[in-house]
């Protein structure tokens, strides 16, 4: 089959690989699309995945072409979006709920061969039946949608009549707009330096776009500052804009030497929280929920879909911040 493959940081080609199997409790997905994030941004610089070779793609949804022969749950020919989390269920972080803090920590696309491939491999508890009304290449959005439905359970603090500030509005930024809007923020101002997509986010209903956090009038802060760029300037500036009693959310994923600055005492005498949101825990098929209820529109969300030849360019655009999700498709 086809495949994407990162075989050293910086070098990345589509070539022919050998067909997945299945294992007992697994299934074989004919990819139907594969979006791309800043993970695999961060894989193709060497980082995040343990070992290279790689084939990425941790955000795909298709149909299942094979299954191993302990498999019940799905047959040849449901459709599926696929949860890349891949836990041990023995270490102490899995005991204790936080899976997504595993100490063998794995992932679809990571840390095994992902959906930029014609097929993929998954374990069939991975898999997620896609209703009717759901198109297979837009499902793809369901594990970013996922992403975002775990930083908002971290952000259990968040009351009706917040107001909330998004630093990016690629598709996670947009993403976490539009759950704020449905989890009782009173007003979403982004900040971006894309004019493009503060756009996007003005056409999904957000309060105030801006090139820059100075152009809003809050002096008192905001009640939620969520960094949905990994930036880490913007992350510095952000940190800035919390409010008393606020909170600041770390969600998008920045470099390994990003640093920023805090100040211990304003922290102190303001009561701010600082936190953070790692990956999917607990949080998928509640995404697939929300998806199948019209909460995103694939649409607006998904500007580029490429074949998967194409990967590298794919790979160049997203680098490039053109477009919103950029998807290939086997």
């Amino acid at each position: 089959m086809k495949a994407a493959v990162i075989s050293a940081p910086g070098k990345v080609e589509v070539t022919t690989v050998d067909d997945p199997t299945p294992g007992p409790r697994e299934v074989v997905v004919s990819v139907a699309a594969c979006g791309l994030c800043g993970t695999d941004l961060h894989i193709l610089q060497g980082e995040f995945a343990p070992t290279l070779p790689v084939v990425p793609g941790h955000e795909f949804a298709g149909t299942v072409v094979a299954v191993g022969g302990a498999v019940t749950e799905l047959a040849e020919g449901d459709r599926v979006a696929v949860d890349p989390s891949l836990y041990c269920h023995e270490c102490h972080y899995c005991r204790i709920g936080r899976s997504n803090l595993c100490e063998r920590w794995a992932a679809i696309g990571v840390t095994t061969a992902g959906g930029a491939a014609e097929f993929a491999v998954a374990p069939v508890a991975n898999c997620v039946k896609l209703p009717d009304h759901v198109r297979t290449e837009d499902a793809a959005l369901i594990e970013p949608l996922s992403c975002a439905v775990r930083g908002y359970d971290i952000l259990r603090s968040q009351q009706l009549g917040t107001q909330v500030l998004i630093y990016g509005s690629g598709t996670m930024g947009l993403m976490m707009l539009e759950l704020a809007k449905r989890t009782g923020a009173a007003g979403v101002d982004v900040v971006d330096i894309n004019p493009e997509r503060l756009a996007t986010a003005r056409t999904l209903g957000c309060s105030n776009a801006a090139g820059s956090a100075d152009e809003l009038d809050r002096p008192r802060g905001w009640d939620v500052v969520i960094d949905a760029t990994g930036n880490e300037r913007a992350i510095q500036d952000a940190l800035g804009r919390v409010g008393k009693g606020g909170t600041f959310l770390q969600f998008g994923v920045a470099d390994y030497a990003a640093r920023a600055v805090i100040e211990p005492y304003r922290i102190y005498n303001q009561e701010i929280t600082i936190t953070g949101s790692m990956a999917v825990l607990h949080s998928y098929e509640r995404a697939a929920e929300l998806f199948a209820a019209g909460v995103l529109d694939p649409e607006v969300f998904i500007s580029d879909r490429l074949p998967l030849g194409d990967y590298a360019e794919a790979l160049g655009r997203f680098r490039a911040g053109q477009g919103r999700k950029i998807q290939v498709c086997p």
